[in-house]
């Protein structure tokens, strides 16, 4: 099977796919979850003419000249509205937030003022509206407030509950189930043999994909054995995603693409023209997508960050880009060859906003340090020329 591009793969990945259907969670846990539905206000908010101080709510015409003298006849707290209404002469005092009286027009603040039992002089002029805060002056009834696709932060919380929503539709989150293979490999904690290594792809890619919005099943380490791989996958059935690490090629302890096969998953290309992440696979067992990453853990975790992620932001109806930017240079880079290279380098962002990428000396697949200190991957395109101090080349921020 013949590499294939970047963009081919990403775009034959993202083929068809479309939002998950939407469920309705109590407001208290949709944070960080991708509206389905735009919301809409049912209210006016505030839902009364408020005032904006402490102070005296009077007739504006009342108090056009001053010093002027006005009678106390009642209290408007927060919660506590005073029911009546204002004749001339009248004030009331109105605390923050309070309902304005009817025939109120305005609100004079109460360092403006001195009181004498139920006489209060008026020492400021005020004009109608003044110190008030109207009915709808955040948002009115019938008003759009949060677009469907936008995935909720703290503000956007707190305008729901502002708005009285108690629930929101939201997207229901991708499963991602993730199936680490390898004789050689041993869970963190544990002791491993001399042969043996610690795996970290399953801890990082399950960190990975919680981050990104989705629910992760890990299914551990399966041994390097056909019919174990097979039991692995069949309990994955479920999932939106099935991720595999390991064992995606062709050699005599490769079990996971015949594995795959048996259990009804249509391969769809193997191998990508990229460096890291060359051996990547993906295929697709009815709804289900099936990513099978490289066991190198910073090739498993660069094709996650190309592959997986815009996945799961289709899946949760989000904006899928390219998000590459541009950067400059800190050092030369020699000409790539036919596969597209990411290469692993730390970021530096200017105070005008100018960004200058310098790439590690080493780029081995298997330094998880140096994956951890980079900010960004250089892509250098295939066949790309040598390039020099100060070039323009495009990046891809490492943010997770």
């Amino acid at each position: 099977m013949a590499l294939i591009p970047v963009e081919e793969a990403r775009a034959r990945i993202l083929q068809g796919v479309k939002p998950l259907r939407s469920e309705d969670v109590k407001l208290e846990l949709a944070l960080g979850r991708v509206l389905a539905k735009p919301l809409k206000a049912v209210r006016n908010q505030p839902p009364f003419d408020a005032s904006a101080m402490d102070g005296y709510a009077v007739i504006a015409a009342d108090v056009a000249s001053v010093p002027a003298t006005l009678r106390l006849i009642g209290l408007s707290a927060a919660g506590h509205g005073f029911k009546g209404r204002l004749k001339r002469g009248d004030c009331v005092r109105i605390f923050t937030g309070a309902p304005v009286p009817k025939g109120a027009d305005a609100v004079i603040i109460q360092e403006n003022t001195e009181a004498s039992g139920k006489a209060i002089r008026i020492l400021q002029p005020a004009t109608p509206e003044q110190n008030i805060r109207f009915a709808g002056l955040d948002f009115r009834k019938g008003d759009p407030l949060l677009p469907a696709g936008l995935k909720l932060g703290a503000r956007d919380i707190g305008l729901a509950a502002a708005a009285n929503a108690p629930k929101l539709a939201v997207r229901r989150r991708p499963v991602v189930a993730l199936i680490a293979t390898g004789d050689e490999l041993v869970l963190p904690g544990g002791k491993p043999r001399a042969d043996q290594i610690v795996s970290s792809n399953s801890n990082a890619l399950a960190a990975m994909a919680e981050h990104l919005g989705a629910t992760v099943i890990n299914f551990g380490i399966v041994p390097d054995n056909l019919k174990a791989t097979e039991r692995a996958v069949a309990r994955a059935a479920k999932a939106d995603i099935l991720v595999t690490t390991g064992g995606a090629s062709v050699g005599d302890h490769d079990y996971v693409q015949a594995a795959l096969k048996n259990s009804g998953v249509a391969i769809d290309f193997w191998k990508i023209a990229m460096r890291p992440g060359k051996p990547f696979m993906y295929g697709r067992r009815k709804s289900q997508h099936v990513l099978g990453l490289p066991g190198n853990p910073v090739s498993s975790l660069v094709c996650a960050r190309l592959f997986l992620k815009p996945l799961i932001d289709a899946l949760l109806g989000l904006p899928v880009g390219d998000d590459l930017v541009e950067a400059r240079l800190g050092t030369s880079m020699k000409a790539n060859d036919s596969r597209q290279d990411y290469v692993r380098a730390t970021l530096v962002e200017a105070p005008d906003g100018s960004r200058t990428v310098t790439p590690f000396a080493t780029q081995d697949s298997s330094m998880q340090r140096t994956f951890r200190e980079a900010q960004a991957l250089i892509v250098r395109p295939p066949q790309a020329k040598v390039a020099v101090q100060g070039d323009v080349v495009k990046i891809l921020r490492l943010d997770f």
